[in-house]
């Protein structure tokens, strides 16, 4: 995120007055972008489907087989699909995921450095030819890996429950209406994304 943050703010919230209520209330926003990029999929294809507690527990015992350190891929290939299972909990469908991911990147099918000369489009293209990495997957790589600051995601149940309470909608909007009611944030929609997420604790708080 090379912009300033007062500068994304001031425009945020000159931009929506609603949103502007949500920044007042937050605070200073800080999207902490995450270096490995080959892990930060791991975790997203085990977190997919799970609960957050059980995720968090398969993904520390995950982690603590390989001695508490991110894998590499070969470290990963090597480890039986049996123990993978068995001791650490994966389902065989995201044992597959994570072992054809691990493959794609050892083999330089998958080129994640290169990743960063990408458009935001071409990045999603790229990451959902894998099984087990859809668009939404690709997106939180795009926000919170290569810290692109205009995704939207809108198949997020929790961004859609946000704009929901927000803008008084009388039910979840559809794509189109997300489109429509960020179109002011742009270029800036990761971030007002990220405010939406922190309003949904603040609404649960209150309530």
């Amino acid at each position: 995120m090379s912009v300033d943050k007062d500068v994304i703010i001031k425009y945020l919230s000159g931009s929506d007055p609603r949103l502007r209520e949500i920044i007042r209330a937050v605070g200073q926003y800080s999207i902490k972008v995450r270096n490995d990029r080959f892990q930060s999929l791991i975790e997203s294809i085990i977190y997919q489907q799970l609960a957050g507690g059980a995720a968090s527990a398969i993904y520390g015992r995950f982690i603590q087989y390989y001695n508490n350190s991110p894998p590499l891929p070969e470290q990963i290939l090597s480890t039986p699909d049996s123990l993978l299972r068995s001791s650490i909990g994966l389902s065989h469908k995201k044992i597959e995921y994570i072992k054809d991911l691990s493959t794609s990147v050892m083999e330089r099918k998958l080129d994640l450095i290169s990743l960063s000369e990408m458009k935001d489009e071409e990045v999603i293209d790229e990451l959902i030819r894998l099984r087990g990495i859809g668009r939404w997957t690709a997106e939180m790589f795009l926000i919170f890996c290569l810290g692109r600051l205009d995704i939207l995601p809108v198949t997020d149940l929790g961004i859609k429950k946000a704009m929901q309470k927000i803008y008084s909608l009388p039910q979840l909007p559809k794509p189109s209406e997300m489109l429509a009611i960020s179109q002011p944030w742009k270029p800036y929609r990761s971030v007002a994304t990220w405010y939406l997420w922190k309003s949904l604790s603040r609404f649960n708080s209150i309530g």
